[in-house]
């Protein structure tokens, strides 16, 4: 055992024992920042519902101060409570109220003098709708300030649509304002984006003087008579971007349900829920409805505890690692040495393999120079051919060098070929077909025969401009197959013999691809199949 063995491993235990008081400190102050930000957000978001509430009440004090205008003089349900909305204005001093509306009471199949107050209102006959079994009626006779989209809902009986009387109902037995559940309000017809909406109900009981038409004051049981309701309608998202305003920016989430429980319906939600969300109680009316909103501050939270704790397990792993340094270097050396013997295999190997397909590239080169040679009557045809095979050649090996991978894509050399020969862009894209992927030789194959089929179109075929031309690839059982038609060619083309450079095209696809091709001409069309085995079957 070396000397100062008792001292390594006294240092190395109270490192450790540092690290554990540093964890257990950082888990403490991970949790009481934790706590405060949780209390904080909480605060903030009960000052959000707050002001939301603050809001709510305004909005109701509005239908009140109506409520009592009506009461006080039986000829302000029109010109009066106009005048009255105009100096108040509502819209500005309790932001996201869609207007303020007079529903008035109707007995059962006597429309006459509601329609009379329509009438009175707005220079112009609107009829009561829809029809309804209900004994009474509520029939909307003024919305205020007026707005062509809200012009939808005069007429409208309130009273014939379950979740709107279900909250007028309430409203009339205690007296006091009540919501109804969410609806599509009337005004929202002829709205491309809808919103969902809602009403606040106030009760206006029937007065006492005498010569009040019974026609328009309606009771039910024990409750008091009844001659209108002031209402007001909601789009809640319009509502509670009114309400917000700018708070909305300084959230990272809310969302706003019309009641409580799992299955309140959701009315309005802006950006998105963290899993730490605030909940809050919004008393709309007599309705309670459920606020969440999310801040976002996840990394203000737990970023300084979080950052503290990697430091403090930084701090005692580096303390248990410092006896396994000199062990590491020593393997850093042997690996080192091992290392430079796998790059000189490594480099005979490559030399050796470079040699190999130089070799093959020299002879393919030399068989292309001596049947192009036969091919051609002159100089100047030998060099046109012998440069054109050439060039494929070198497109195909290029896509693999510019690649830096060990195999090409057919369609790729098959769109090069036909962008070179002039075919026009829409049809490149059209030509399309699975990915079928080729190696060196597989490349260099099709290269060399697309190239030949797309040489002879230029002077004899479709690609001269007389007669069509189709290219498809598909993947039949374990093969490939790819098809060259060409159709209304001016002539049928003579395919009895073979020439040398069609026999070596043959050639190369038989024994690099292990596969074969058929030719057929017939009523002026040529048609050429390649079939080769599929290295890498569709999955």
């Amino acid at each position: 055992m070396r000397p100062n063995s008792w001292a390594d491993r006294l240092l190395a235990l109270l490192v450790r024992f540092v690290g554990l008081v540093i964890l257990l400190a950082t888990l403490a102050a991970a949790t009481a920042s934790f706590l405060y930000n949780q209390s904080e957000e909480a605060d903030r978001a009960e000052r959000v519902a707050a002001h939301v509430n603050m809001r709510l009440h305004d909005h109701v004090a509005v239908l009140k101060g109506v409520r009592a205008l009506y009461q006080s003089d039986a000829a302000a349900s029109g010109p009066g409570i106009r005048a009255y909305l105009a100096a108040l204005q509502p819209q500005v001093q309790a932001p996201g109220m869609e207007g303020v509306g007079i529903a008035a009471a109707m007995r059962a199949d006597t429309p006459a003098a509601v329609e009379a107050k329509l009438r009175e209102n707005y220079g112009r006959d609107i009829k009561v709708w829809p029809t309804t079994d209900q004994p009474v009626g509520f029939v909307v006779v003024l919305v205020e300030p007026y707005t062509p989209r809200r012009d939808a809902a005069l007429g409208f009986d309130m009273y014939s649509e379950p979740t709107r009387r279900a909250a007028m109902r309430r409203a009339w037995q205690t007296g006091q304002p009540a919501a109804s559940g969410i609806v599509q309000l009337a005004q929202e017809k002829g709205v491309k984006i809808k919103q969902p909406g809602f009403l606040i109900y106030v009760p206006v009981y029937a007065r006492a003087p005498a010569g009040t038409n019974p026609e328009t004051i309606a009771t039910s049981g024990d409750s008091r008579p009844i001659e209108a309701f002031v209402y007001a309608p909601f789009r809640t998202s319009d509502m509670m971007q009114a309400v917000l305003g700018t708070q909305l920016d300084t959230i990272d989430g809310i969302e706003i349900f019309a009641g409580e429980g799992p299955w309140a319906p959701l009315v309005f939600r802006k950006g998105t829920m963290g899993w730490d969300a605030q909940e809050q109680i919004l008393h709309v009316a007599d309705r309670q409805w459920t606020m969440r909103i999310s801040y976002g501050r996840l990394l203000e939270r737990l970023g300084r505890p979080i950052a503290i704790l990697i430091f403090g397990i930084a701090l005692a792993l580096l303390a248990t690692q410092l006896h396994r340094v000199q062990r590491r270097r020593i393997d850093a050396f042997q690996a080192l040495a091992a290392e430079k013997a796998r790059h000189a295999e490594d480099r005979e190997l490559m030399i050796g393999e470079m040699a190999h397909r130089m070799k093959n590239a020299f002879a393919r080169i030399g068989a292309l120079a001596r049947i192009t040679l036969r091919e051609s009557a002159s100089l100047d045809e030998f060099e046109t051919k012998f440069d054109g095979r050439m060039r494929a050649l070198s497109d195909a090996k290029q896509m693999l060098v510019t690649g830096a991978v060990d195999n090409v894509e057919l369609g790729k050399i098959v769109r090069r070929e036909l962008e070179l020969a002039g075919w026009p862009s829409d049809r490149l894209a059209a030509t399309t077909g699975p990915d079928v992927r080729l190696d060196d030789e597989g490349a260099q194959a099709l290269s060399l025969a697309i190239h030949e089929f797309v040489t002879n179109s230029i002077k004899y075929g479709a690609l001269s401009g007389q007669g069509d031309l189709a290219v498809a690839w598909r993947r039949d059982g374990g093969d490939v197959e790819f098809s060259w038609i060409e159709t209304g060619l001016p002539e049928t083309p003579q395919i009895d013999s073979e020439s040398f450079g069609t026999h070596f095209i043959r050639s190369l696809i038989e024994r690099q691809l292990k596969g074969h091709w058929q030719r057929s001409a017939a009523d002026h069309g040529l048609s050429i199949t390649i079939r080769w085995p599929d290295r890498e079957p569709a999955r």
